[in-house]
């Protein structure tokens, strides 16, 4: 095995023991109270999240043993085995911690196991639905470094990263909209540059760009852009800035639904 391929095993099996262990939160916090909605949005962002593992690891073949048995967590099955129903949330995060560790154990063959580490060059997300095309291979690589800073315990970085990716492509989808519908919505005067994080956030979410997921947002995170300037200084958390990260996920999901 190649020094690269090893280090690219380990990075990955890092992850996935980091999907396990917060897989494990998710899924006892469902177990309390399923209906809770902060609950139902750190499950869906943990999902998504699993989804990008699993189909790097597949090579992006929706035909692999992995990505299969991805998509069969979502399923409930009939007493003949075919598909029926969804199965309940709390249910579909054990099934996904179970194909984890599937990998896992896949990963720590010899061999790298029956798996197919995708190139690293191939974005880990897409940025199609951004309207302004040049800001797209600059948001896949600063999703990248975010991602990385978090796996490298730079949790400032990685925070800050994530809320100026947020930043952009919420800038993004409202100068799509237009000033004339945004004027509607009782939007600020001036150019959306000039508007405050939290602005751009309220607007978005009044014009139906957005749902309630910013909701979430630790107030270090909602004051990224002047965190330790002028003598104001929030410590960030990894708690902030896996709550950062996820919250991305969600408002990625709002702006291209069809992803």
């Amino acid at each position: 095995m190649s020094e690269s391929l090893e280090e690219q095993i380990k990075n990955y099996a890092s992850r996935l023991d980091h999907l396990i262990r917060r897989g494990q939160q998710v899924r006892d916090a469902l177990a309390q109270d399923s209906s809770i909605p902060a609950a139902i949005v750190a499950a869906r962002a943990w999902q998504e999240e699993c989804g990008v593992a699993i189909n790097q690891l597949s090579g992006g073949s929706k035909a692999h043993w992995l990505a299969r048995a991805f998509s069969d967590a979502f399923l409930m099955r009939s007493a003949r085995g075919n598909a029926a129903e969804g199965a309940a949330p709390q249910e579909i995060v054990q099934r996904l911690l179970d194909v984890l560790t599937q990998a896992v154990a896949a990963l720590s063959r010899k061999d790298g196991g029956p798996v197919m580490i995708a190139s690293t060059d191939v974005p880990p997300r897409r940025f199609e639905f951004v309207h302004n095309p040049e800001l797209r291979q600059v948001l896949e690589q600063a999703f990248t470094d975010s991602r990385q800073a978090m796996e490298h315990g730079e949790f400032d970085r990685s925070m800050r990263t994530a809320c100026g990716i947020l930043e952009s492509i919420l800038t993004d989808a409202l100068e799509y909209k237009g000033p004339a519908e945004l004027a509607t919505t009782g939007a600020p005067a001036g150019k959306i540059a000039g508007w405050t994080f939290d602005e751009r956030i309220a607007v978005a979410e009044k014009v139906g760009l957005i749902r309630g997921g910013c909701a979430r947002l630790p107030a270090v995170a909602r004051a990224y852009r002047d965190n330790n300037a002028n003598g104001h200084t929030m410590a960030v958390t990894e708690r902030d800035a896996r709550i950062a990260g996820q919250v991305l996920n969600v408002i990625m999901r709002d702006l291209n639904p069809g992803r």
